[in-house]
């Protein structure tokens, strides 16, 4: 019996569109939005299919969704800077105390913060939906409702290549041609990399890896993490000083720590298992420095404004979209992985980007 609930919550993680749930009233300091767009990610099928995440457990039905842009439609009464007819994009996390995390401005690892769509958190893919007013950010004319929502993962690449410490001339590898390592590739160019090369499995997302602007590609087969590393070496003509390691997957993490140049920088973005075999030692006497991240923080002005300036252009990730109504369909697509970006549009009137 316990395996049937669970499996009924887990499938009510994409039902919950078709459940009809009471307009929320926002708070003192949030806002009440009609959703328009949200974009899904591969945490959102993972909490579908398998229930958790690492230590973030479903025990009750959980409303998905977390890279989401909307109207105001109605403000809490200590809000000043937003009004309703506002277009805004929502950061999803927002501390729930001003904790150490919070005051060194590293804010997306206090230990209680709400995250959309992170259990017990619910997230944003509905009709209506009420936030904290100072995490969400009003849109430019100019940044469609698509865009908005998109700055929730190019934030992972603004913060992923912010610190690997890429700067103008950096050459740098970025494993993983899905929807995260792409804006990796987009914030890298942006930020002054000289030359960027992209590795999947997948013909088709290089392809996309190449329109947007990356320099190289290689399609992985069935090469050793030295063999792809290699390749990395002869298509630079120099190993790189920076690895943006955006899948998770232990060979590709050995590729990386192989393929980054002694005193480099490996960033870990990709989340796979808890316990993966590395070449650590190789790392350690070679001085390349690994680093984590986590989410993202102070990334959204900077989206933003990157966006309205067009000198980002996320547009091309967006390769389906569905109505609410298809929620199923659109999850089932991602499953798939098909297209790179499947986007959802929650308002009824309103299906344009």
């Amino acid at each position: 019996m316990k395996v049937c609930w669970l499996r009924f919550c887990w499938l009510l993680l994409i039902l919950c569109c078709k459940e009809n749930r009471p307009i929320p009233e926002p708070g003192p300091n949030e806002v009440l939005l009609r959703m328009h767009s949200v974009g899904i990610c591969g945490s959102d099928v993972h909490y579908w299919q398998h229930g958790r995440i690492g230590d973030f457990v479903v025990k009750d039905p959980l409303v998905l969704g977390h890279e989401a842009s909307g109207t105001v439609i109605k403000v809490g009464s200590g809000v000043t800077h937003l009004q309703p007819g506002d277009r805004v994009a929502i950061e999803p996390g927002v501390p729930r105390e001003i904790d150490e995390f919070c005051k060194l401005g590293r804010y997306n690892l206090s230990p209680t913060i709400f995250f959309c769509a992170t259990p017990p958190d619910d997230g944003n893919l509905c009709r209506y939906y009420k936030h904290s007013a100072s995490f969400c950010y009003k849109l430019p004319d100019n940044v469609t409702f698509e865009e908005g929502a998109l700055v929730e993962p190019l934030s992972v690449g603004i913060h992923a290549c912010r610190r690997a410490g890429v700067t103008l001339g950096s050459k740098v590898f970025v494993s993983g041609a899905g929807p995260i390592g792409l804006v990796n590739v987009l914030v890298a160019k942006m930020m002054g990399a000289a030359v960027v090369v992209v590795t999947d499995l997948s013909a088709s997302r290089l392809q996309k890896a190449k329109e947007i602007g990356a320099d190289f590609t290689i399609q992985v087969k069935n090469e050793t993490p030295q063999e792809v590393a290699s390749k990395v070496e002869s298509l630079l003509g120099c190993m790189p000083e920076i690895t943006v390691e955006c899948t998770g997957v232990q060979a590709c993490i050995q590729a990386g720590i192989y393929a980054t140049r002694s005193g480099g920088t490996l960033v870990l973005v990709g989340l796979g298992p808890e316990m993966v075999t590395v070449p650590i030692v190789n790392a350690a006497v070679r001085e390349v420095d690994i680093k984590g991240i986590f989410r993202y923080c102070n990334t959204w002005p900077m989206a933003i404004a990157l966006l309205a300036s067009k000198r980002i252009n996320v547009k091309p990730l967006v390769t389906h979209r569905f109505p609410l109504e298809k929620a199923l369909e659109a999850f089932e697509t991602t499953k798939r992985g098909e297209g790179i970006k499947v986007m959802l549009k929650c308002d009824p009137t309103d299906h344009n980007p």
